[in-house]
C-alpha cells in the first residue's frame, strides 16, 4: 500500500532528524536564500509579473545587503538565474553547505483576488485547509520534475492524505525557524506595511529535508492587483529585500548574543543600509568637527553630553520641516563619510532617549540607536557615560 510504504520511508528519513542536535546554533555565518520556482516552472502568474522573476530579483536584493552589511555572513542561492532547480536540490545545496539558515522565498497566489499580505511558514503540520492550499500549491513544482515518483518515494503534492506524514515531522529547529519567522513578519508589517497574516506551519517539501532553522516567505498575493503591482516593482522588492535583510540581522544578533546597543548599522526609511563607522558605540575617540554638520538643537549644557536617536540616513539633504518627520521629537542631522544621518532629540540622559527610540520602534524605524555628542562632537556612549560620572 503507497501510504504504508510512504510512512515507512518517513521514519527511515526522520531517523537523520532526530539524531540531529537540538542545540541553538552559536553563529549565523552562512545563509542559503532559495528563490522559489524558476526556469520551465513560472509558479503562480498575475497579470503583469510571474512569480520566479519576483522571488529572483528579491532573493537577490536580499543576498547583496546581507553581503555588504553583514561582512562576516556567506550567502548561497539555490539559483541566480531563471534556471528550474529541483526541490530535493535546494534543501541538499543548504545541507551541503552546512549553512546556518535556509530562506526560501515565494509569492502567494489564490483564485479570489481579495485576498492580501504576508506570511511565513515553518515545517509542521497544516492546521487548516489554508495552509494545506499554500503547501499544495508550492509542492506541486515536483510534477515537473523528472522521475519525481521516483525521487520523492510516491509522494503526490495533490493528496491531502499524503501530508499525513508531516504530522510526525520532529524538526529539531522548530524554535529557531518561528524565530526568524516572527522577525520577518515583524518587518514586513512595519517597514513594508504589508498586512501581517501571521507565522503559520504546513509540510512544505522544500522545507522538510533541511538540516538547519529554515522558513519559506511568502511575500505577498501575485492574484491581488494591488500587492501585484507592489511585489512587480523595484520600490516594492526593495522594500520586501530590506525587511528579509533586517530580520536575518537581528536573529544573526539574538543568537550571537551582540547588545542592540553596540550594533551602529541601521537602515533608513529610504532603504539603504549604513555600515558601521569609526566612532560606534563603545569604540574609542570621535568624529572630527571637520568631517560634520552640527545638527539643529544640538547644543550642550557646558560639560554634560547629550544623547539621540539616529534613525534615517539619506544621500541628499532633507527639509527638517518634510512631513516624514511629523510626529518626530527635535528632528536634526548630521553629516558623516558622505551621508546626512538624523536624528531625534537631545535629551541629557540614556533614559529619556530610550524613551525616544521605543517611540521611534513604533513608527516603523525599528533600526534605530542612540547615539551621544559633546561640545558638537559625536562621542562613544561610553565615553559620554564616564562624562554624566565625572
Amino acid at each position: 500500500m503507497v501510504f504504508k510504504r510512504i510512512i515507512l520511508i518517513f521514519i527511515l528519513f526522520t531517523g537523520v532528524f532526530v539524531s540531529l542536535p537540538s542545540l541553538v546554533a552559536q553563529k549565523v555565518q552562512r545563509v542559503v536564500i532559495d528563490a522559489g520556482h524558476g526556469g520551465h516552472d513560472p509558479g503562480a502568474v498575475g497579470k503583469i509579473s510571474k512569480e520566479k522573476d519576483i522571488t529572483l530579483s528579491i532573493a537577490l536584493k536580499t543576498g547583496n545587503l546581507i553581503k555588504e552589511h553583514l561582512k562576516d555572513v556567506e550567502v548561497i542561492y539555490t539559483r541566480k538565474t531563471d534556471v528550474f532547480v529541483e526541490l530535493h536540490r535546494r534543501a541538499r545545496i543548504a545541507n551541503e553547505a552546512k549553512a546556518d539558515l535556509f530562506i526560501s522565498i515565494h509569492c502567494n497566489a489564490n483564485k479570489s483576488t481579495t485576498p492580501y499580505g504576508s506570511e511565513t511558514y515553518v515545517m509542521g503540520l497544516h492546521r487548516s485547509d489554508a495552509n494545506l492550499a499554500v503547501a499544495q500549491l508550492e509542492n506541486a513544482s515536483i510534477l515537473l520534475e523528472d522521475d519525481y515518483h521516483v525521487q520523492y518515494e510516491g509522494f503526490d503534492p495533490r493528496s491531502p492524505e499524503g501530508y499525513i506524514f508531516f504530522s510526525m515531522l520532529q524538526n529539531a529547529f522548530l524554535d529557531q525557524g518561528l524565530d526568524l519567522a516572527s522577525r520577518v513578519q515583524g518587518h514586513f508589517r512595519d517597514y513594508v506595511k504589508l498586512n501581517d497574516r501571521g507565522v503559520k506551519q504546513a509540510g512544505f517539501l522544500v522545507l522538510y529535508k533541511t538540516t538547519m532553522p529554515s522558513v519559506l516567505i511568502e511575500t505577498g498575493f501575485i492574484s491581488n492587483v494591488k500587492e501585484e503591482k507592489l511585489l512587480a516593482s523595484e520600490s516594492g522588492q526593495n522594500k520586501i529585500a530590506q525587511a528579509i535583510f533586517r530580520a536575518v540581522k537581528d536573529y544573526k544578533h539574538a543568537v550571537e548574543k551582540i547588545p542592540p546597543a553596540s550594533y551602529e548599522e541601521t537602515v533608513s526609511a529610504e532603504g539603504s543600509a549604513e555600515p558601521a563607522d569609526s566612532s560606534s558605540e563603545g569604540s574609542a575617540g570621535s568624529i572630527t568637527p571637520s568631517t560634520e554638520v552640527p545638527t539643529t538643537g544640538e547644543t550642550t549644557s557646558g560639560s554634560s553630553p547629550v544623547f539621540k536617536v539616529q534613525f534615517m540616513i539619506s544621500k541628499s539633504e532633507k527639509r527638517l520641516t518634510s512631513p516624514e518627520f511629523n510626529g518626530i521629537q527635535e528632528v536634526g542631522y548630521y553629516y558623516h563619510q558622505g551621508m546626512y544621518k538624523y536624528t531625534a532629540g537631545n535629551e541629557k540622559s540614556i533614559e529619556d532617549a530610550v524613551k525616544i527610540k521605543q517611540g521611534l520602534d513604533k513608527k516603523g524605524y525599528r533600526d534605530s540607536f542612540i547615539i551621544a555628542f559633546f561640545n558638537g562632537e559625536r562621542i562613544s556612549i561610553d565615553e559620554a557615560r564616564k562624562l554624566l560620572k565625572n
